[in-house]
Formats: C-alpha cells, sequence, structure tokens
C-alpha cells in the first residue's frame, strides 16, 4: 500500500509518495510564503500535489497523511493557532479540504508531534517507550512519547515545548508570555545574542559554529545558550523521566560543539535517578522525519 505524504512548513511544503514501510520513494517541496502569504497555504499545498502527483505520475495512493505546522486539532485536522506569524492560515480546514478533493481518508497532526513519531517509527527512538525530542530552529518544536503514545492533549495541541517559561522576567514572547523557552533555546535567540552582544550583522548559525574555535566572544555566548537549552531539558526529564531525549535541527550535526557539550550541562544538572540509563542524542531522520511521523500516525491512529 502507498500513502502520499504531506508536509506543511512556514516556507515550503515537502510532498512525498511513501510505502507502508515508511520508504519515501518520491520526494519534492514547493515554496508556500512566495507572496508573503497573500495566497493561503492551503490553497498552494493544493496546487503543490497536483504538481507532484503529474510530474511523478503518482498514480495510486491509499490515504494521505499530513503533517503541518501551528496548533493543529487532530480530531478536526483543522489548524486552530499559528501565534500570528502566518497569515492566512489561522482556521485552514486541512483534513476537510484535502478529503473532499481527493477521496480518501486524511489524517492531520502538528509537525514537531510527526517529527517524533517519525524518530519512533524508523529513527533514534525505535525501541523506547519514553521519549523527549526538542527541534531547534527558528523557533524550538517538540514531542513527547509517554508509554509509547505521542502526548497530545484534549485537541492535539499538547507538547507545545517552545512556550514554557524558564525565566517568568525575561524576554517578551510573540505568545504574550515572558520567558518562553524558545526565546532562549532557539537558533534565533544565539544569532540575535551574537548581533546585540558583538555588533556582528547578517551572520548565520552555520557561521557561528565555524568561529567558536578563533572567537572567544562567541564561543562564550554558545556556552551560554548551550546552558539555557540544557536548563529546558532538565526541567522535561525531571516531569517525564524519559528513556532518551532527542535533539533535531540542523545545529543537531554538532556533535562536539553542540551535541556532546549538551549531554555534560544536562547530566550535570539532573537528580541522580532520573539518569539511569538516560540517553541524550541527535536525531536521525533530518528532513524527512515529519513525512514518516505523519505516515506512522495515519497507520497507527488514522485507521482505528
Amino acid at each position: 500500500m502507498n500513502y502520499l505524504g504531506i508536509d506543511i512548513g512556514g516556507t515550503a511544503v515537502k510532498i512525498a509518495h511513501l510505502n507502508e514501510d515508511g520508504n519515501v520513494l518520491t520526494t519534492d517541496k514547493y515554496s508556500v510564503n512566495f507572496d508573503n502569504y497573500e495566497t493561503p497555504i492551503l490553497e498552494t499545498v493544493l496546487k503543490s500535489v497536483d504538481v507532484f502527483i503529474d510530474k511523478y505520475n503518482v498514480e495510486d495512493f491509499n490515504g494521505i497523511c499530513v503533517s503541518a505546522t501551528g496548533q493543529i486539532d487532530v480530531n478536526k485536522g483543522e489548524v486552530i493557532g499559528t501565534g500570528g506569524n502566518i497569515k492566512n492560515y489561522d482556521g485552514s480546514k486541512i483534513k476537510e479540504v484535502i478529503e473532499d478533493k481527493y477521496k480518501v481518508k486524511t489524517t492531520v497532526i502538528n509537525d514537531a508531534n510527526a517529527a517524533v513519531l517519525g524518530e519512533l517509527f524508523l529513527g533514534k527512538a525505535k525501541g523506547y517507550k519514553n521519549v523527549v525530542m526538542i527541534t531547534i530552529g527558528t523557533g524550538v518544536g517538540g514531542g513527547i512519547i509517554v508509554n509509547g503514545e505521542i502526548l497530545q492533549g484534549s485537541l492535539g495541541i499538547g507538547g507545545e515545548l517552545g512556550h514554557f517559561s524558564i525565566n517568568n522576567k525575561g524576554n517578551m514572547c510573540t505568545c504574550g508570555n515572558r520567558g518562553c523557552y524558545e526565546k532562549y533555546a532557539s537558533m534565533t535567540a544565539l544569532i540575535k545574542k551574537v548581533e546585540e552582544e558583538l555588533g556582528i550583522k547578517e551572520i548565520n548559525g552555520k557561521d557561528i559554529f565555524e568561529k567558536i574555535s578563533t572567537d572567544e566572544n562567541i564561543s562564550n555566548i554558545v556556552d551560554n545558550w548551550i546552558n539555557d537549552i540544557a536548563d529546558g531539558i532538565v526541567s522535561l526529564v525531571h516531569i517525564f523521566n524519559p528513556d532518551i531525549v532527542l535533539v533535531g535541527g540542523a545545529v543537531s550535526e554538532q556533535k562536539e560543539l553542540f551535541i556532546d557539550k549538551l549531554e555534560k550541562q544536562i547530566k550535570t544538572k539532573v537528580m541522580k535517578n532520573f539518569l539511569l540509563d538516560l540517553k541524550i542524542e541527535a536525531a536521525k531522520l533530518g528532513n524527512n522525519a515529519g513525512l514518516v511521523g505523519a505516515l506512522y500516525y495515519y497507520l497507527k491512529d488514522g485507521e482505528k
């Protein structure tokens, strides 16, 4: 059996033809912010799916599994919140519109939750029942597996790991609260800190890590950033007592300069009984995690 996977992000939609084992047979991606979202994302997604089907001669799929950015009501398959960051997206009835057009069963899940399910299915979390995963990028996303099941809450919007506070007198967040985790732990936060403290403009995360060995000031800023990331993970470990903590995003490819330092900080701060057999590792699936996880969700929950 084959499936169509759709991974809707803030800048692009990835579309894939997958088999039931999670193998990606064909994949491509298309811009969704080409006109600053004047064209609603869902409209762009539908056009992109048609282009994909035609380009790759995808004639057969048994269902559609969607991973989507934003707060997703998994029961309705609808976007119910975006933090105000993407116009013409809040309220998108993804499941209803796709099922109406393509006449096949469709499931929709938040992209961060899909990513951790992908790791559970075919990645570093395979074989574990309790998992915390954070993804570090423009913001901070994440997902939580408890006793083998994704923690979603009553609507499917649980596990919003970017928006618990690590400093209640800290920086204002776009969500309206202060000190949210992503205001300190995201790549955006690191870049902003380097720009503000060192006056360096137009720098990106890759540039920052390349300068660590030659610039002590940047090295210190990165170390403090890693400490902030560790503080949040320590709290999550104390709440959920996971078998493994996974870290995703491009920065997770930096083993010695990031993952190893992060692991050391976490294991220094976590209470000793929570450390028993605790693993801290980089996620495995990269850009395909959302697609694979959306399929896993479809197979496990969508066909009940």
